[in-house]
Parts: C-alpha cells; structure tokens; sequence
C-alpha cells in the first residue's frame, strides 16, 4: 500500500482542486482529507455520510454547582483567567480554559469536574471516486494534529480491508501540526505551488519540513504563466534540491468551471490542462511505485 498525500505551503494554490482530479485518475484507492479545520474536497465530491463518529481531544474543567462552595481557590490559581463569578458561583469559560487541570487538583471541595473535550466529528463516505474519510473539527477546537492521525489510521484500514493499493490525502496547507501529522508514514509528497515571491517561499518552507522527516517530495506548478520570473526561480530551486517537477499548469478558467459545477477538472471534456494533469499522475505513480 501507497500513501500519496498533496500539500502546499500557503492556502488557495489549487491543492485541493488536483487532489480531486487525481481521486478521479487513480484507480483502486481510498481518498483521505486531512485538513480537518477547514475541509473542502467534499464540496468536488460530493460525500454520502455512512459512518459517523464523534472526536473527542484533551479536557476541559467544569464547576459543579451544587459541590462548588464559592471560595474562589480555582480563580486565583487559574492562569489563563478561564473561571469568572457569575453571580450565582464560579463558572468556567471554555474558550480560555487550557485544560492544565489546575484547578480540579486544587479545589477543596472536588468541585471540578474534568472530562474528554468534545472537539468534532470525523466521518466514512462514498463519492463516485471511491470511498472518502474525512473530518470537521468544531470552531476554535483544538487537536487538529491527533484527528489527522484518526483519519490516517482509518484510511489505511479501509484501504486493507478493501485490498486498495493507495491512499490519497488531501493535506492542509502551511508546515503546522495537521500537515507534520500528515506527512507521517507518507511516501510521497506533491507540493502545489505558485509563482510568486510568497509562494516559492512557502514551497521552500514545506520543502524543508519533508526533508526532515525524509518524505520525498515533488512539485506541480500552478498558473505557472501568470509569471515566468518565478517559475524560472522555483525550477531552479527544484533542480538544485533535486525535486522533480511534475507539470507547470497554465492558468485555465476551466478549474473555476468545473469547481461551480462540483465536478473536477479532468471530468470535463479534454483540454490543455487536463492533459498536463494526467501526465502529471501517471508521473506520480511511477515515483510512488504503483502498479509494482
């Protein structure tokens, strides 16, 4: 089994847009989004729910009225000024509370309760590509980094059970926890990039993120002719590091179409850009070794 994830160093480079034109090219997989704080690839495929389950992450403190005797113990000691009076007691706000279980440790009248943190859901769907596992973690929950791994762990599950030879993620754009979980156990990293200042400097950055933890790594570049300049740079860059780059994608008003249509790309007849895309995945699985 293969596992295949596509990343970006800054959002809106147009990672999501190919890694469901490549759900589309590939055959026998299991499809994985793992930017779980902001998922979009349902909105291109379209998910059917089969499975649902709940994602639980860290603790947080709640004040039992009834036990609390008001003395305030957990207020002072509190250092992210997370437990307020309310008038009729002490009340935790849980958009502050860190979970350092401080208080619960501390109050005399083991007032505190200290449960699982309900942070999201992550769900089993059928999408006309195959099977897709995916996730939304709740506003301003936390863990994201732990849920990947859920997801990455059911992915690789059902693709055995299933006998699928690949698992294809979607990961979150930038170098924070999600896309370090993401890259764990992956062998093969496609980055989407841009030709801008900002955009080759992310390449740069997420670069370095796989070479230390020894993921390989190859690069599409995106709307490559919007700006010659710095495709020119981000080849040299790639040549230099010795990163294959899979395809230069002109800029096509043919994504947006496809994206209003909830279709992907290579779904829509043949086109400049649809060709470059399936040269661009049958390069991906021969560096990936599929079909072995």
């Amino acid at each position: 089994m293969r596992e295949i994830i596509i990343i970006s160093g800054k959002g809106g480079t147009g990672k999501t847009s190919l890694t469901g034109a490549f759900a589309h090219l590939a055959s026998d997989k299991v499809i994985c989004d793992l930017d779980v704080d902001a998922p979009d690839l349902h909105l291109l495929l379209q998910p059917t729910k089969e499975r649902l389950e709940q994602f639980y992450s860290g603790h947080e403190a709640r004040i039992d009225g009834e036990k609390c005797d008001g003395c305030g113990l957990c207020a002072s000691l509190c250092q992210y000024g997370a437990i307020r009076e309310n008038g009729a007691g002490f009340a935790v706000d849980p958009r502050r509370c860190e979970g350092c279980k401080v208080c619960v440790a501390f109050c005399p009248a083991a007032a505190i309760e200290f449960p699982e943190k309900h942070c999201g859901q992550w769900y089993v769907s059928a999408t006309r590509f195959g099977p897709l596992v995916h996730a939304q973690l709740f506003p301003g929950a936390e863990n994201s980094g732990r849920l990947v791994m859920v997801l990455k762990q059911q992915a690789r599950e059902l693709a055995k059970a299933r006998g699928a030879d690949l698992v294809l993620c979607d990961g979150a754009p930038g170098i924070g926890c999600p896309v370090i979980s993401s890259l764990s156990g992956a062998h093969l990293a496609v980055a989407v990039t841009e030709p801008t200042p900002s955009g080759r400097h992310d390449l740069e950055r997420v670069a370095a993120l796989c070479r230390h933890f020894q993921t390989a790594l190859a690069v599409i570049i995106n709307k490559y002719d919007l700006n010659p300049d710095e495709t020119a740079r981000i080849v040299v860059f790639c040549q230099d590091e010795s990163y294959p780059v899979l395809a230069r994608l002109p800029h096509d008003p043919l994504v947006t179409k496809a994206m209003i249509q909830g279709l992907v790309v290579t779904e829509l007849p043949e086109s400049d850009f649809s060709r470059e895309l399936r040269q661009a995945w049958s390069r991906i699985e021969a560096l990936a070794g599929l079909g072995r």
